[in-house]
């Protein structure tokens, strides 16, 4: 199956159902990464804490502390720890909270372990993970925002931004594509990597990012939308992204 992105990457699977988890490993192991198990939320916070994963992979529903509580914490202490959420099939609405408060990607059950994989190579193939080298600097730069790409490092006004996985990568591809109007079946191929899927994903990261970058998100200046198409970029700064 060949390694995720570099062999080693650590990864936490927190789920209750210790057969999902087992198969889950089994793949992810397979696949050339180290994999720890935790049994439910309180476990796997202590993890997280402790050991500092690359990746978590993430029930929702769970007893105790949930999925989306977990989430929640992660985001606020880790805001760059990488999140794939395992949802139930054709719960539209737990899907897109979980995406409300911070995963990076989702997979519903029942779902195909390989499925599982691929969306952890594409989410570790962008966070590059503590074995990658580093590359050269790169800056985008749009009046008070700027964006290290190499060091993955967002700032608004001199201020880091909490930004996850996908929502950097969101800005980067915008910011990159000035004035270019997407779809948002676009947007999920180019930044998400998919083919197919539930748009109503980068509705939701659209949305958040808009929160944290826009002066009034009700009325966003950098990231607008376009009726009928989906989204556009309009830079402050005439200059941006050169």
């Amino acid at each position: 199956m060949g390694s995720v992105a570099r062999v080693g990457h650590r990864v936490l699977v927190v789920d209750d159902d210790p057969t999902v988890s087992d198969v889950v490993r089994r793949y992810l192991e397979q696949a050339g990464c180290e994999v720890r198990l935790a049994a439910d939320g309180a476990d796997g916070l202590a993890a997280i804490a402790a050991e500092r994963p690359d990746l978590v992979v993430l029930d929702l529903m769970m007893p105790g502390i949930d999925g989306l509580e977990v989430c929640r914490r992660v985001r606020r202490q880790l805001p760059g720890l990488p999140v794939v959420m395992l949802t139930a099939l054709g719960e539209e609405a737990d899907r897109i909270l979980g995406l409300e408060v911070g995963a990076d990607d989702y997979v519903t059950k029942p779902f195909s372990p390989r499925e599982l994989v691929l969306r952890i190579r594409s989410v570790l193939r962008r966070t590059g993970g503590h074995n990658t080298p580093p590359v050269a600097p790169a800056r985008l730069t749009d009046a008070e925002l700027t964006v290290d790409t190499a060091r993955r490092i967002a700032q608004l006004d001199g201020a880091p931004l909490a930004l996850t996985v996908r929502e950097f990568d969101l800005l980067v591809f915008l910011m990159h594509h000035p004035g270019h109007a997407w779809s948002r079946a676009q947007l999920l191929d180019k930044v998400w990597g998919w083919q197919f899927g539930d748009q109503s994903t980068v509705t939701v990261h659209v949305r958040r990012l808009r929160e944290k970058i826009e002066q009034d998100p009700a009325e966003p200046r950098r990231i607008r939308t376009v009726w009928g198409v989906g989204y556009r970029y309009d830079p402050l700064d005439e200059g941006a992204g050169r």
